[in-house]
């Protein structure tokens, strides 16, 4: 008897089945995901690991949390699309109720973080055109460096990332690099042409760098003297990652903008923001920016739900609560093969010991041990899991860095 034929591929199959059809612009974990559910995924060989990355920050909420998933299956069989050519019934409540989470006036819907900050660079560069007054097209925007904004074209202008950057030019002017947690180097970069300081208040790709107590702070007031905007990119940061909705909350600072993205979207479809006072987004016209999907039905309706997940506190609280877990099990691990750390909230940036291995390496023998985590740059791994991780989960995923560690 002629055996069936094979309707799947196992992981090897699938990731060399890749390798001739997809672009080579990520270097992906050996792991093919196939289903996944709160802090747990599951390979196509049915092997579980334990997600310590939630996308980036997007999937906050775990995998498939039965709000987000709700109000998608809700909204799929009224209305998914209009495009903003005309209104739809879920937009404004949307708006209505990330201005308040966020304590703006204004929500500017859009897709991708890129595409919010994009959105923030021409609302800045607008602004500064109409209201503060600077000569036509010599507006200037002073960022960080070590920043991760995105990988557009503009975005990497203002990189010091020649991997994100390199091959890529010509750039796009009208940006002012500065040294990251340094407020005399960007009192210096301000000017009469400065539209505004776009920073993060955590860096995340760069290794999730925490500023000095004070610095954003002093960003809020440098900005305010200087009568420019402050635009902080929340993208990551934001929306309970850290103990608090916004990461600038732990200095009591409100932004005139805020980026957001990833969470926003509940790890269902890609949802972002620019939120910002009202005169700022008032700048804007109609034909002057959009976005087809920026906005849609579905988007709203499922970033509805995750402002409702929000608004109660809960994931904040959660975030800092167990983030002192984080912080104390990776404090045991210092000078056992972490040679430091910075944590804040659920996010955690860990230097290994380079003797021990690359960050790549460290996430590799992680993986085979059933914990999802990314490397960044040298030996420094992210830890970044999702907020409805329990505390019995997050010793696991500890206990396996102390296990491949100790291995060295």
């Amino acid at each position: 008897m002629t055996a069936p034929a094979r309707t799947t591929r196992d992981s090897a199959e699938l990731i060399a089945a890749e390798e001739p059809v997809l672009a080579h612009n990520y270097h992906p974990l050996p792991v093919v995901v196939a289903r996944a559910e709160g802090a747990w995924v599951e390979d196509v060989e049915g092997r579980r690991y334990l997600d310590m990355l939630a996308g980036y920050s997007a999937l906050n909420f775990g995998h498939r949390h039965p709000d987000l998933v709700d109000a998608a299956h809700r909204q799929l069989d009224r209305l998914t699309l209009t495009s903003r050519a005309f209104h739809n019934d879920r937009l404004a409540l949307f708006a209505e109720r990330l201005a308040a989470l966020t304590g703006q006036d204004m929500v500017l819907p859009m897709n991708t973080g890129a595409e919010a900050v994009e959105s923030g660079i021409k609302v800045a560069r607008k602004w500064a055109y109409d209201v503060k007054g600077v000569p036509a097209d010599r507006a200037t925007i002073v960022v960080a460096a070590e920043n991760f904004h995105g990988r557009t074209t503009t975005i990497v202008s203002f990189s010091t990332d020649e991997v994100a950057r390199g091959g890529f030019g010509p750039f796009t002017p009208g940006f002012r690099v500065v040294p990251y947690n340094d407020l005399a180097a960007l009192e210096a970069a301000v000017d009469e042409t400065t539209a505004a300081v776009l920073i993060e208040p955590i860096q995340g790709e760069a290794g999730v760098v925490i500023p000095d107590d004070g610095y954003l702070a002093g960003v809020r007031e440098l900005t305010r003297r200087a009568g420019c905007l402050f635009i902080a990119d929340e993208i990551q940061s934001g929306l309970g990652r850290t103990g608090r909705t916004l990461a600038v909350e732990h200095e009591d600072v409100v932004p005139d903008v805020v980026l957001l993205g990833k969470a926003l979207g509940g790890g269902i479809v890609p949802v972002s923001a620019v939120v910002a006072r009202r005169e700022v987004l008032g700048v804007l016209h109609p034909g002057e920016h959009g976005s087809t999907f920026g906005g849609n039905p579905l988007a709203a309706a499922v970033g509805t739900a995750v402002v409702g997940l929000l608004e109660g506190g809960e994931f904040q609280r959660r975030a800092a609560e167990l983030g002192v877990v984080l912080r104390d099990g990776l404090s045991e691990l210092t000078g056992k093969g972490v040679a430091g750390f910075r944590a804040r909230g659920l996010w955690a940036g860990v230097d290994v010991d380079p003797a021990i291995g690359t960050g790549r390496e460290i996430s590799e023998r992680l993986m085979r041990e059933g914990v999802l985590v990314k490397d960044t740059h040298g030996s420094t791994i992210r830890l970044a899991p999702p907020l409805t991780v329990t505390e019995e989960e997050l010793r696991t995923a500890l206990g396996s860095l102390e296990k491949v560690l100790a291995r060295g």
